[in-house]
C-alpha cells in the first residue's frame, strides 16, 4: 500500500501551543463529518505533518457539496461563543496573531470583545486605523456588543479562518486547512469566504442554503461579519485594511434598528 502524501510545516520561533492549537481545531472539526479537513500525521512543537491535497479545477458541483457539507459542519456546534475545540485548553491564533478564548452566551459581546476590539487596538498603534476610523469601529463595535444583532441561533462550529487560500479543491470534493476553530456565528466564516473571494461563491452559498436554510436579511449583515477578518488584516496588512474595516463599520452601524 503506498504511503499517504504528506507536507510539513515547521516554525523555528513558534510560541507553545501553536500548531498544537491547529491540530486540535483540525480534528475537532473532522469530528463533525461536514467538510473534509487535511489529516494530521504527526505534530510536536515547531511542527506538523499533514495530508497533502492534489488540488484540481473547482466545479459548481463540487462548490454546491462543499455548502452543504459546510453547513452540517456548523450544525456541529460548539460548547459557547467564542469556545476552543473541545480538549483543548491552550492558545487559539489565527494566522500568526493569537487569539483569545471565551465561553459567552451572547454572541455580540463576544464578537466586539474579542474578534475586532483586539486587532483594533493593534492596528491602531501601527498606524493602519487612524482615530476618526476608530472612533467609529469602537461605536460599531458598541452597538454589536449591545446584543442588538443576537439572535435564537445556538454557537457554530466555525473553521475561524476561512478564506480561499484555505478552501483546498481536491479530486474527491474541498478540503479545509490552517483553520482557527472556535465557537461562532455561522454567518462569519459565510462572510469571509464573501471578503476574500471563492469559486462559484453563489453555488456555495446555494448548497449551504438548502441543507441549513439561512436567516433573513444574512446578505445585509455580511459587513458585521467582515469585521472580524478585516480587524485582523487591518492590524498586520496596512492601512487599505483600515479603510475597509472603517467601511464596514458603517455598514454595520446603518444595519442599527431605528
Amino acid at each position: 500500500m503506498s504511503r499517504l502524501k504528506t507536507i510539513t510545516k515547521t516554525r523555528a520561533d513558534a510560541p507553545p501551543g501553536f500548531f498544537e492549537a491547529e491540530a486540535a481545531g483540525l480534528r475537532w472539526l473532522a469530528e463533525a463529518h461536514g467538510v473534509r479537513v487535511a489529516e494530521v500525521i504527526g505534530l510536536e512543537p515547531g511542527r506538523i505533518e499533514l495530508e497533502r491535497v492534489d488540488e484540481s479545477r473547482p466545479t459548481a458541483e463540487a462548490a454546491r457539496a462543499f455548502g452543504a457539507n459546510l453547513a452540517r459542519t456548523h450544525s456541529a456546534g460548539a460548547d459557547a461563543f467564542g469556545a476552543p475545540p473541545c480538549g483543548w485548553d491552550g492558545p487559539l491564533y489565527i494566522g500568526r496573531r493569537e487569539m483569545p478564548a471565551a465561553h459567552e452566551e451572547s454572541w455580540g459581546r463576544f464578537y466586539a470583545r474579542d474578534r475586532v476590539l483586539p486587532f483594533l487596538e493593534v492596528a491602531e498603534r501601527a498606524g493602519t486605523v487612524n482615530e476618526r476610523q476608530a472612533a467609529d469601529i469602537r461605536a460599531a463595535c458598541d452597538l454589536v456588543a449591545s446584543g442588538v444583532f443576537d439572535d435564537d441561533e445556538p454557537p457554530a462550529r466555525l473553521h475561524g479562518d476561512l478564506w480561499n487560500g484555505n478552501v483546498l479543491w481536491g479530486d474527491g470534493g474541498v478540503v479545509l486547512i490552517d483553520p482557527a476553530a472556535h465557537g461562532g456565528h455561522r454567518e462569519t466564516d459565510l462572510a469571509m469566504l464573501a471578503l476574500f473571494g471563492c469559486p462559484h461563491l453563489d453555488d456555495v452559498l446555494d448548497g449551504y442554503d438548502r441543507a441549513v436554510p439561512l436567516r433573513d436579511g444574512w446578505r445585509e449583515r455580511i459587513p458585521l461579519h467582515q469585521l472580524h477578518p478585516l480587524a485582523v488584516h487591518a492590524a498586520g496588512h496596512g492601512a487599505s485594511y483600515g479603510y475597509e474595516l472603517h467601511d464596514a463599520a458603517r455598514a454595520t452601524l446603518a444595519l442599527a434598528p431605528a
